[in-house]
């Protein structure tokens, strides 16, 4: 009797998380299907098999990573919202300069400058929380960061929207122009850093993260207001591929997981430094030990450089039906493959010489030098088959 009470007990607790995950299936799954009922007609087979790995995906993240469910519920909301208002005033692009919510809300450059504001002011608010004896402020830091990213997201998706709302030809995933991928870039990387601060319980590290994420929305507002970039534009017709919706995401997270790698470099030889002048400083006990800020760092180089790998392959086979060869030797490739050659290097090195600490911390910083070069440079110094990404 004794061990039937208990079974049930346990049976009892784990009932409310079974039916959370049956909702989370059922939803996303949902999800899926009237997606590709009302867009089916429109993608290929392998297009249907990017829909059904990214349904999986999803699933999976959320059953392994709970706190991605709720950001999926309110960018899912918030992108209702955003489609139902556009089709309220007649699905006109003009209505984001009208309609309240779109106005100030739910368009895609609304929710960008909302974006923008709260991954600025997460940056400042996790370096306060360094400095006061309040883990509330740390908690606001990181509600901030949630919720830049949730904005983040919703602007991408009703971009999508807007793009086939001004021409129906210009429609496209938001991955394709400097401005998408550097809203992109912002997304991915906090995002990777919010599973981090999760899995280690600390937010020491948040302020350096939103240092290099508020320097891509400097340059995102920079962009935006001086050359306009925000302006939907019609696909070259080399991006008109599926390719796109598997390359750009792979490829980002290998930056936002090598900005991630440097930025904690930075925290790491900081506090290397405060403990040598200062040993009794107070913000040392509130920053991970030197071994954890390495092993980080270590963990965040191995991401980036899977998934780097996999855009890099796909990329050269992307490249083979676009134009006819897997490798040409354009400056976007070469320098791929440099920051490819580089990340190798750090892992070998550090996998089979052992080396750790500051050397490997400033090389993580060289390797984020060489990795924007890769990213931005290229756009703004150098031209070939990519120059559809100059500023």
């Amino acid at each position: 009797m004794t061990t039937m009470n208990k079974t049930y007990k346990k049976e009892a607790k784990s009932c409310p998380f079974a039916l959370r995950e049956l909702l989370w299936i059922t939803l996303v799954t949902l999800g899926t299907f009237l997606t590709w009922q009302q867009l089916g007609q429109l993608m290929s087979i392998y297009e249907d098999g990017i829909l059904a790995g990214v349904t999986i995906g999803l699933i999976t993240l959320g059953y392994f990573w709970p706190s991605i469910k709720t950001l999926t519920y309110w960018v899912a909301a918030l992108t209702a919202l955003g489609i139902w208002t556009y089709a309220n005033n007649g699905n006109q692009y003009s209505a984001n300069e009208t309609a309240f919510f779109l106005k100030f809300l739910v368009s895609s450059q609304s929710a960008t400058m909302w974006m923008s504001t709260l991954y600025v002011l997460a940056m400042v608010t996790y370096f306060a929380a360094l400095f006061v004896k309040s883990d509330y402020v740390g908690k606001v830091a990181s509600a901030l960061t949630w919720s830049g990213v949730a904005f983040g997201l919703t602007g991408m998706m009703v971009r999508w929207r807007e793009s086939y709302i001004i021409n129906f030809d210009y429609g496209h995933i938001p991955v394709s122009s400097l401005y998408e991928v550097f809203i992109l870039f912002t997304v991915v990387t906090t995002l990777i850093y919010l599973y981090y601060e999760q899995k280690t319980k600390t937010r020491a590290l948040g302020g350096f993260v939103m240092l290099v994420v508020s320097a891509a929305v400097a340059f995102l507002l920079w962009y935006t207001f001086d050359k306009q970039a925000n302006v939907i534009q019609p696909l070259v017709p080399a991006l008109k591929s599926y390719w796109m919706k598997i390359h750009v995401p792979a490829n980002f997270i290998g930056y936002g997981s090598f900005s991630i790698a440097a930025m904690t470099g930075l925290a790491y030889l900081l506090t290397e430094k405060l403990a040598e002048k200062r040993p009794n400083s107070p913000l040392l006990a509130k920053m991970p030990t030197l071994e954890a800020m390495d092993d980080l760092m270590y963990k965040a180089i191995s991401l980036g450089f899977a998934f780097f790998t996999i855009a890099t392959v796909l990329g050269a086979m992307w490249a083979a039906e676009a134009w006819g060869g897997y490798w040409s030797w354009d400056p976007k490739e070469t320098w791929a493959l440099i920051v490819w050659l580089n990340y190798a290097a750090w892992l070998h090195i550090r996998m089979s010489k052992g080396w750790r600490g500051s050397s490997m911390a400033w090389w993580a910083l060289v390797g984020l030098i060489i990795t924007a070069f890769a990213f931005l440079g290229v756009n703004m110094f150098l031209s070939g088959l990519h120059s559809y990404g100059e500023l």
